[in-house]
């Protein structure tokens, strides 16, 4: 581990730091009003499960029990009901509304989005077992019979195909599975999820009756279509268009930075209004031949000026590859900012960064925006090998003139000792709290590959540092 920077003297630097820096206190005031909210959101959204079985049985539903195979067939269509609320809510946090991105942050969505993913797959399987068991029972049919007559009733066909087609995202999110596709095959695949509610839809109208005039349920679900692809259509489609047309975003110079990696330099107007941060992603596309039918998600690596955006990108894939190979000239349009890989997420006097590889790209943008005093930040970067080193030299300009302490660590994992360092650093007894005395004290930000920023995590858990005060960016999906 070699240590690249120590603090410089004061600047003018540190007035404005005196200025603008907002205090630990105040910082952990709006940690605590987000963590209500956040509480508040995600209790709201299991609640919505219950509202909608109960607008069932207010509706009629508590007296569709009166015989065994009534009551069957009851209960399977409040499993219907509740997995079709799950599956609008999971499209509601996956619209990326910008509400919701400022309170919990994109990764804390989508990680509420993945956990109603198999509750909503099994009540929808529930939902078809049970239909087919009570229809059965009521018509003196075998269930596996019943699916034939089932296939006679209009718009059962669309239902049973909205139902295969999430039973294929629910699968292809699986991280075992996920892995074994590309980003953007992954996120075709995962567009299915809008056609298999769409295509649900008749039958809920034609077999369901829950938009029956006169009744509460028709008030609650054409809400709750309304609302999933409201935001769907305004925050994924509408208002990035309007925002990409009004920039007039291109592509102007493509740099190499190392083998393999490139950054991507933008012309437009306006760019500064974009009211991103430091830490913050877009999601990019790219109108070229070889482009334009898939988005890319990528860090800025410089906070955006009036006429001037980049992003620095590694070819680790087709798509990336293709992107390197842009030409100026390129239109691009973009959704964002979105994440609360931040500054603004801070609650704790000191700051500590670990970074790896590619992972620099946040980073170096977060470095230039945070208004942070000299000798408050200590950096670490990490690199399997010399070569790996991206913006290395920029963070060391940043971290000089904002009076932060820069370390460095070069080799491969180690095999023994601490897995996410070098094993020449494990072996001379390097720890992360060596690095960093005031771990306690620092909101530690990990950006780099997600295995190896799991490892760093489980670290400082293990020395005590609170959840809350752990920020993760991982570049991989």
């Amino acid at each position: 581990m070699t240590a690249t920077q120590s603090p410089p003297q004061p600047t003018p630097f540190d007035a404005l730091v005196a200025t603008h820096a907002i205090s630990v206190p105040d910082r952990r005031r709006q940690y605590r009003r987000r963590a209500r909210i956040a509480d508040l959101l995600v209790a709201t959204i299991w609640a919505s499960g219950a509202a909608a079985a109960a607008l069932f049985l207010a509706s009629g539903g508590a007296a569709r029990f009166a015989t065994i195979a009534d009551g069957v067939t009851s209960v399977g269509v409040l499993a219907g009901l509740i997995g079709t609320d799950f599956i609008l809510v999971m499209l509601v946090l996956a619209a990326r509304i910008p509400l919701i991105d400022r309170v919990i942050g994109h990764d804390r969505a989508l990680a509420v989005h993945r956990s109603l993913g198999k509750p909503a797959l099994y009540l929808l399987l529930g939902h078809g077992v049970l239909l087919l068991v009570g229809y059965g029972m009521t018509s003196g049919i075998n269930p596996i019979v019943e699916i034939g007559a089932m296939f006679d009733i209009p718009d059962m066909p669309l239902a049973f195909l909205g139902l295969g087609l999430l039973i294929v995202v629910v699968i292809c999110s699986l991280v075992a599975v996920r892995r074994r596709f590309s980003y953007e095959l992954w996120h075709l695949i995962h567009l299915l999820s809008y056609l298999a509610v769409l295509v649900a839809v008749p039958h809920q109208l034609s077999v369901g009756g829950i938009l029956a005039a006169n009744s509460l349920q028709r008030f609650y679900w054409i809400g709750l279509y309304v609302l999933a692809f409201g935001a769907i259509g305004g925050y994924r489609f509408i208002a990035p268009a309007v925002m990409s047309v009004r920039r007039r975003m291109t592509v102007s110079q493509i740099e190499t930075v190392a083998a393999g990696v490139v950054s991507i330099h933008f012309a437009g107007r306006d760019l500064e209004t974009l009211e991103s941060a430091g830490g913050q992603f877009f999601i990019w596309r790219f109108w070229s031949l070889r482009t334009w039918w898939h988005s890319h998600p990528v860090s800025l690596s410089a906070v955006p000026t009036g006429t001037h955006a980049r992003i620095t990108v590694r070819d680790l894939g087709s798509g990336s590859r293709a992107i390197s190979a842009l030409k100026p000239g390129t239109r691009v349009s973009f959704e964002g900012p979105y994440g609360l890989f931040t500054d603004a997420a801070r609650t704790a006097p000191k700051l500590a960064i670990v970074v790896a590889g590619i992972g620099v790209t946040p980073i170096r943008a977060l470095l230039e925006d945070a208004i942070i005093a000299p000798g408050e930040t200590t950096i670490l970067l990490r690199a399997s090998t010399i070569d790996e080193t991206y913006l290395w030299n920029e963070i060391a300009e940043l971290a000089r003139q904002k009076g932060a302490t820069v370390y460095t660590m070069i080799g491969s994992r180690a095999i023994t000792g601490p897995g996410w360092m070098p094993q020449t650093d494990a072996t001379r007894g390097v720890t992360l709290r060596g690095v960093f005395p005031d771990l306690a004290d620092s909101d530690l930000y990990l950006c780099g590959p997600g295995a190896w920023v799991e490892l760093v995590r489980a670290d400082a858990t293990a020395l005590g540092v609170p959840e809350h005060q752990i920020h993760l960016e991982r570049f991989d999906w």
